[in-house]
């Protein structure tokens, strides 16, 4: 079981947030995110694939991918990991297209997890002109990331 809350979106502070509760112990979601081979599975909305092309988990390492949408679109995809603490954060800056800072937090909530997704974009105009999509980008790949998690 799955628990969404309100993205919120301010243009004021060029955020976008979402929160889940996953049905999976810390480490096992942590693992969805870090293993390469498992976030190719999920990553992205609903419809869309990715071939990742690079993968360094480290701080400073960067994830090239790319993202096939259901209509044959691609999207180049480069992010620099920033910051990595097992279990509890992961930092990477999106340098491609639109740029971003996204941070995953990662709490325990009796046996399942809160995930807390942070997109914070540096231009209000960038932020602006995503948010009308990026909420609902973001709770279909948190809804790809739980059928995940479901299938052990």
């Amino acid at each position: 079981m799955d628990e969404r809350s309100m993205d919120e979106r301010s243009n004021e502070n060029c955020r976008i947030v979402s929160t889940r509760m996953l049905a999976a112990p810390r480490a096992r979601v942590f693992a969805a995110f870090s293993d390469p081979e498992q976030l190719a599975q999920w990553w992205g909305p609903e419809g869309f694939t990715s071939t990742f092309q690079g993968f360094d988990f480290a701080p400073g390492g960067a994830w090239t991918f790319v993202m096939h949408g259901p209509d044959g679109t691609t999207y180049p995809n480069e992010s620099h990991f920033v910051e990595i603490v097992p279990e509890e954060r992961i930092v990477f800056d999106h340098v491609s297209s639109h740029t971003f800072r996204a941070t995953f937090e990662f709490s325990d909530a009796g046996d399942q997890t809160r995930l807390l997704w942070t997109m914070h974009f540096g231009d209000p105009a960038e932020c602006a002109k995503v948010a009308r999509f990026v909420a609902g980008a973001n709770e279909q790949n948190l809804d790809r990331l739980a059928a995940l998690l479901a299938r052990g």
